[in-house]
């Protein structure tokens, strides 16, 4: 394969303008268009199966009563949240570390063929074999007339030496391990510290959910270890797969324990935790198959690496927690009314992301490719589609929530205050999304350059502004003063992920070379 051409021709422009490159080509098919699409299409439909397989874990869940269905939305957001504090940097870590890895793999293997060729072998590829060459160009020997001169050497299929691939597995089964001693030892005080106190119904069941549910907790954080390391080779099929049939017999397990051995709501969390053993099974049998996954030494999995980088990105994944979760809790203190709409509007906010996620994944594996490869105009044109592509997705989606809120509010209640509440956060819902998309897209492009630390403390910097004007703005505005402040965290984001690259500043300097 031809090396790519690495220089940047555009050296001397200014940096901000990389934003505008190709812009007319936007859904161009081309060799990248294809990429990004062959990436992000099976990835944000695998992000999108989970939480279709928890709404239909919540109708199931709901025919038993309304305690049980309280009682284990209380579990799950619990156990979610725990486990997204694990979760993101690992995956994050990963999957950047085994695209570098990957893309420096396969260049010094074509370095070494080309070393070959230079030395007068040639790959015949009917046969895989390399034959010599006797300096004339229409004179080659196949592996027949070769046995007499010397011994052929064939090209073999071995599995990739990946050392971030075994890391990643050993860091996600540890944390799995800690996760779910700490979610059984500690389930009762936890689910007390999140309103189920001792003298309520929601208690034991909620209890019984979290425990066995816990279970599952190792598989989960290999699971996605492993989708860690398949998107690092641009693999985001594999997942999918393992995500869909995993999820499906969740679903068809649901009814079967719950209903027909009547175990309720332990029914629910023994198919949720067999499903997340069955993905994690298909992913670790795929795995094998492509990977190497015995590390030779301890000095080959780079553990320190990985801690010092996760550790970066935990700090950013409690900054954007906190900030969503105080935003929640003041709503809450408003009145059951107020939250109820609140809830609403979040939800439909939070989960319109996920297709911009897809996006983030393709943007941070393709780019983290072209930075190992130091082809810098290879990094310019992905970064500059994927922000183009996630502009225009915010824009659509801006479009559908505008128009489409106003009818499918009904779905969610019948409360006419309600309603009303939830048609005043309709606009920021629906006028955020381009700048979702955006802040979204962004973090998966400085994920793609490494640039974990930045991304770290940037975040944190925006938290902490974020927190003042949740403050200010709810105490002054009431419910219309949390939206506020929610598009202006949104929008800081958005501004920091710009800045960096925006300045060429950090790995992205090249850009003012």
């Amino acid at each position: 394969m031809a090396q790519k051409d690495i220089s940047f021709h555009g050296s001397r422009e200014i940096p901000i303008f990389m934003f505008f490159k190709d812009a007319r080509s936007i859904f161009k098919l081309d060799e990248l268009g294809l990429e990004i699409a062959r990436i992000s299409l099976p990835a944000a439909l695998a992000l999108t199966a989970d939480p279709i397989a928890s709404l239909v874990d919540t109708a199931f869940i709901g025919q038993i009563g309304p305690v049980e269905l309280a009682a284990v939305g209380v579990s799950i957001a619990l156990f979610n949240q725990v486990s997204r504090i694990a979760i993101f940097p690992l995956v994050s870590v990963t999957t950047s570390f085994v695209a570098e890895e990957d893309t420096v793999a396969k260049v010094s293997s074509e370095s070494k063929d080309g070393e070959s060729l230079e030395n007068g072998l040639s790959l015949d590829s009917e046969n895989k074999t390399l034959i010599p060459h006797n300096g004339s160009d229409d004179i080659a020997y196949k592996s027949e007339s070769l046995a007499n001169s010397f011994e052929v050497s064939k090209v073999k299929h071995e599995k990739r030496n990946i050392p971030s691939a075994s890391s990643a597995l050993i860091i996600g089964g540890i944390l799995g391990l800690i996760q779910a001693a700490f979610l059984i030892s500690a389930a009762k005080p936890l689910l007390n510290f999140m309103g189920v106190k001792s003298d309520s119904q929601m208690l034991f069941p909620a209890q019984q959910y979290l425990i066995l549910r816990s279970l599952g907790a190792p598989a989960v954080l290999l699971s996605l270890a492993m989708q860690g390391v398949f998107r690092g080779f641009k693999d985001t099929k594999t997942p999918l797969y393992a995500t869909v049939a995993g999820d499906l017999t969740n679903i068809i397990l649901d009814p079967i324990l719950m209903f027909v051995f009547h175990l309720g709501v332990r029914g629910a969390a023994i198919a949720h935790v067999i499903s997340q053993y069955l993905i994690s099974l298909i992913l670790f049998w795929r795995l094998a198959e492509q990977v190497d996954l015995l590390p030779p030494s301890p000095k080959y999995l780079q553990i320190g690496r990985f801690l010092k980088n996760g550790f970066m990105l935990l700090m950013r994944v409690i900054a954007v927690t906190f900030c969503v979760t105080l935003a929640a809790s003041m709503a809450a203190r408003m009145g059951s009314t107020q939250m109820a709409a609140f809830q609403v509007c979040l939800q439909v906010w939070l989960a319109t992301s996920l297709l911009a996620d897809g996006l983030a994944v393709a943007g941070q594996a393709i780019l983290a490719s072209a930075f190992a490869k130091k082809d810098y105009n290879g990094a310019i044109a992905t970064a500059s589609r994927v922000l183009q592509l996630g502009l225009v997705l915010g824009l659509v989606l801006a479009l559908i929530l505008g128009i489409g809120l106003h009818f499918g509010a009904r779905l969610f209640t019948k409360d006419i205050d309600v309603l009303h509440l939830i048609g005043i956060g309709i606009p920021f819902v629906a006028a955020t999304q381009p700048i979702n998309a955006l802040a979204f897209v962004f973090d998966g492009v400085n994920f793609g350059a490494s640039d974990f630390a930045y991304s770290a403390y940037s975040m944190v910097t925006v938290a902490i502004f974020s927190i003042l004007f949740l403050f200010i703005l709810s105490s002054t505005n009431g419910y219309i003063g949390i939206w506020i402040a929610l598009t202006l965290y949104m929008s800081m984001r958005a501004l920091a992920g710009f800045w960096r690259i925006g300045t060429g500043t950090g790995p992205w300097n090249f850009l003012r070379a």
